[in-house]
């Protein structure tokens, strides 16, 4: 009886089972693990609220949320998170006070000091004081004076004592340093050292591991509130050679990698069968801070003959035309309000050409008739690396000479905060206009020393009053007149050169489906979410 029970079985599996199977109909697809390849070789941090690089970035906007985000794959859309709904906010006693209210069953993930719990108010409280507290935070200006209230476990208010517009506050708690909510309990049970090797979240991925110059894998979370991803998880491998990289993803080993700015790498890979490309922005706008902190760029005449050294169309010329655009203002009018355009700052005198020979004048002038010599850190990135090879031939020139060491990124990362170049060379893509100035100009964010120390390279102190009247004025055509002002003061006192904008660009497998259109992101990847899967590939 048994024996004709299994052959009965074999026939049903063989004369029923297989045609079904074959025809792809109602069959189960196994979750498979994507494989990308980003251009470091390590992260910078595990904490959300430090993460700098464009590596750290795609790693945290996996493993965390935050009460709002940037919609995946569109920036231009502001939409709920772990809040119910985008906050709204009254005025009492002339005080600003945000209400919000909490998604219910937000998980977070298992650690090794927790299990998966719900995330409630506490979490959010503890995760905005933590991003608000210079000891554990380096952007904790932005949340100074902020008063934090818990009404029950799903609503919390946050006090203002100067009111601001919505423009300004909601990317504060939106999904970009320090709007990412963290795990209250594993931090506590597990000390917070812990939670830097071992993060803990509520996002779609999980973290599993993390192997420096190799690879980071994280693990779907099944729990996610928005559903289970699709994938079974991520390993982000780090390969800075632009070559091995390339090789990788040809060899089937990756299914999507960074691309290459250099130009005809876009075209040559779309010669590829089974690839396609994809280019995104906005980018990031990147430009050179001259450090006024160290001598001899402390003399004005020193920054000037530098710029004038410079020739912006050979830095432009290392990446394709696809991928980059000029930039004359330390803002780009292209990407944020506040930003001014090219033609302006032309108009306004504000953009010296190269001219060797009065950047030799400048430097006598200051003293330094034979020039003078200089070490500088680059990153291994590839257009880092090409700019500081361009810099350095430039100032060669006039007879600056500069001993170039190319260090790993985040090594690049951590020796510019220390103070140590005296041209930092900084690519970002920030939320608003407050942000991005008052990071990199803004006195309060001079590395080492400001209140909050930032990105501020250059030691600037010149627009502190200008950035703060702009951020207590509510009135936004006031607002971009006082951005306007101190960016030309800047660029009036050669504390930096602007370089480019330059878009994201990503090779990818054709069955590779983000699971959402692709226009903008702040995360400067395509962003992985449940949604995203691979599909089945044509017969």
């Amino acid at each position: 009886m048994k024996r004709e029970i299994f052959f009965l079985v074999a026939w049903w599996v063989m004369v029923v089972c297989a045609p079904v199977l074959k025809a792809g109909i109602a069959v189960a697809k196994t979750p498979q693990i994507l494989k990308f390849a980003v251009h470091t070789s390590t992260l910078t941090s595990l904490d959300p609220h430090f993460a700098k690089g464009s590596q750290d970035a795609t790693f945290v906007d996996m493993v965390f949320n935050s009460l709002v985000r940037y919609a995946p794959g569109n920036l231009s859309l502001l939409e709920p998170d772990i809040a119910e709904s985008i906050p709204g906010f009254y005025i009492k006693n002339g005080r600003q006070i945000w209400t919000i209210h909490l998604k219910k069953n937000i998980m977070f993930h298992s650690g090794p000091f927790n299990p998966a719990y719900e995330l409630t108010a506490d979490d959010v409280i503890f995760s905005l004081k933590k991003a608000a507290d210079p000891a554990r935070s380096p952007i904790s200006q932005e949340y100074k004076g902020m008063i934090f209230e818990k009404h029950d476990d799903y609503t919390l208010e946050i006090t203002l004592e100067k009111p601001v517009s919505p423009l300004y506050f909601l990317p504060l708690i939106a999904d970009h340093r320090g709007g990412y909510i963290v795990s209250k309990k594993a931090i506590q049970a597990g000390g917070y050292d812990a939670f830097t090797r071992h993060p803990v979240g509520t996002g779609p991925f999980m973290f599993d591991r993390y192997e420096p110059r190799e690879k980071c894998v994280l693990k779907a979370h099944p729990g996610y509130f928005r559903g289970a991803p699709k994938l079974a998880g991520v390993d982000m491998y780090f390969i800075p050679d632009n070559d091995v990289r390339e090789a990788a993803f040809k060899k089937g080993k990756m299914d999507l990698i960074l691309g290459v700015g250099d130009p005809g790498w876009i075209a040559r890979m779309e010669e590829l069968s089974e690839t396609r490309i994809d280019v995104f922005g906005p980018g990031f706008t990147g430009m050179f801070h001259l450090n006024t902190s160290i001598a001899p760029l402390d003399d004005i005449r020193v920054r000037q003959a530098i710029i004038h050294a410079l020739d912006r169309d050979l830095f432009l010329a290392a990446s394709t035309p696809r991928l980059v655009t000029k930039v004359l203002a330390p803002m780009s009018a292209d990407f944020l309000p506040g930003g001014i355009e090219n033609e302006k700052i032309i108009a306004l005198g504000l953009h010296p050409e190269k001219d060797i020979p009065r950047a030799r004048q400048l430097l006598a002038a200051a003293g330094f008739a034979d020039g003078f010599s200089m070490t500088l850190y680059g990153s291994e990135k590839r257009l880092f690396q090409t700019s500081y090879e361009i810099l350095q031939q430039a100032l060669a020139r006039i007879g600056i000479t500069v001993d170039l060491k190319i260090v790993s990124h985040s090594t690049y990362h951590q020796m510019i905060r220390k103070n140590h170049n005296a041209i930092v060379l900084y690519f970002s893509l920030r939320p608003n206009a407050d942000n991005y100035l008052r990071g990199y100009f803004h006195s309060d964010a001079i590395v080492e020393t400001g209140v909050s120390p930032h990105t501020n390279f250059s030691h600037c102190t010149i627009v502190d009053k200008l950035l703060d009247d702009a951020r207590d004025e509510i009135d936004p055509k006031k607002q971009i007149r006082l951005w306007e002002q101190a960016q030309i003061r800047i660029l009036h006192e050669a504390l930096v050169y602007p370089l480019l904008d330059i878009k994201n660009c990503f090779a990818r497998r054709p069955n590779l489906d983000y699971g959402h259109e692709l226009k903008t992101t702040m995360a400067g990847y395509p962003q992985f979410t449940e949604r995203t899967s691979f599909l089945p590939l044509s017969q």
